[in-house]
Parts: structure tokens; sequence; C-alpha cells
């Protein structure tokens, strides 16, 4: 399978942030949320550009969730990010949330659910990917084992008289092996004969 390198994957992740961006938006607008909605946003605390209390990060050192339901206080949505107020514990707590740290919305009132990648996630995936295309695209080479004879002896002083009627057997070099490295040659063309959660797995490069 060929290098993605437009990488569907990402641009399936923007869109469909964008959709949690409107949805947020839609609701800091009104105020309230419609009907029985509301929402679960799991995000990543450590993602550049969280901006949450030391007492939270110490709580939550990876990823925290936060529920929009009942008690929840200025909600703003911009193109990047959101935040919003909440209380924990009866301590109220700004969160500033880039919508790139989102790595999970919920809502269970429709059973509607989307998973994400942190920004961090997708750029090790990158690199990852990088380094396979780089390694696949080296020449392959081979080692090959040659058998040759070794040079015949140069030529001395005549060699002592053997015992009447018998000849003289010339001496017979021993094969020797020798190892060389020689680049692999191609093959010769052949002749062609005969709760729901939507997963952003399917979008990846397998």
């Amino acid at each position: 399978m060929g290098v993605d390198h437009i990488r569907y994957d990402l641009l399936t992740q923007q869109a469909l942030r964008a959709v949690v961006r409107r949805v947020l938006s839609d609701v800091a607008k009104t105020g309230t949320l419609p009907g029985e909605h509301h929402f679960y946003v799991t995000f990543a605390t450590q993602a550049p550009g969280v901006r949450i209390s030391t007492r939270l990060r110490a709580q939550y050192p990876e990823e925290m969730t936060v529920v929009l339901q009942h008690q929840f206080w200025d909600l703003t949505v911009s193109e990047t990010h959101f935040e919003v107020a909440l209380s924990f514990n009866g301590i109220s707590e700004k969160l500033y949330v880039p919508l790139d740290a989102i790595k999970g919305f919920f809502d269970p009132s429709v059973q509607f659910g989307l998973q994400f990648e942190t920004v961090t996630e997708a750029a090790k995936e990158s690199a990852a990917v990088a380094d396979e295309a780089v390694k696949a695209a080296k020449p392959k080479r081979k080692t090959v084992v040659q058998e040759t004879a070794e040079a015949p002896p140069a030529i001395g002083p005549a060699a002592p008289a053997h015992a009447e009627g018998t000849k003289a057997q010339p001496a017979q070099a021993e094969p020797k092996a020798v190892v060389a490295e020689t680049a692999e040659k191609p093959e010769p063309d052949k002749p062609s004969g005969g709760a729901e959660v939507v997963r952003l797995d399917r979008f990846r490069k397998k």
C-alpha cells in the first residue's frame, strides 16, 4: 500500500472537530442546552495550549473529562478553542481548552460520540510513517557467495623425478569460498496472468 501523503485521516479529524465546535458554539450563543442534550468532553491536559489550575493538573496529569449539563458558566468558543467555568467539589475553575486537545466528545442523550487523536499523537504517527517510507525507498543489498579457484602456483624449479611407470599428477587446487557483496539484481518483468461511537481507525492507513 502506498504512503498517504494527503493524510486523509487528519483531514477527517479536522472536519469532525468542526462538528464539536459548532455544537459548543450554538450552546454558547443560547446559554442553554436543547432538550435532554448534554456533553462529556475529554481532553489531554498536557496538550499544547491547555490552561487549567495546578490543582486540576496534578489530579489529572494526562487527561480529564468534563460534563456540560447543569452547572457551567461563561462558555465561549472560538475557531481554535473553548473556555468554560465549572465547579469541582464546590470550587469554581476556569478551563481553556484548544480544540486540537480534545480526545473525545459524547452526547449520551442520543448515544453519539467521536474520538480523536491529539496533535502530538498525530505528529508522532506522521513521523513514523515518514521513517517507514524512507526505509522502503532504500535499495536492498544481498550477500552472494561465489566459488573461485586459487591462482595456479608460480613456475619454479623442476619437480623431482617420479618412480618409473608412474606419471606425475598435477596438483589440484582446492576451491575457496569468497564472500562478495553485490547489489541485488532486479528480476526481469514477468508476464501478467491469471453507545454509537464513530471511531477514526477506519480512516487511518493500515
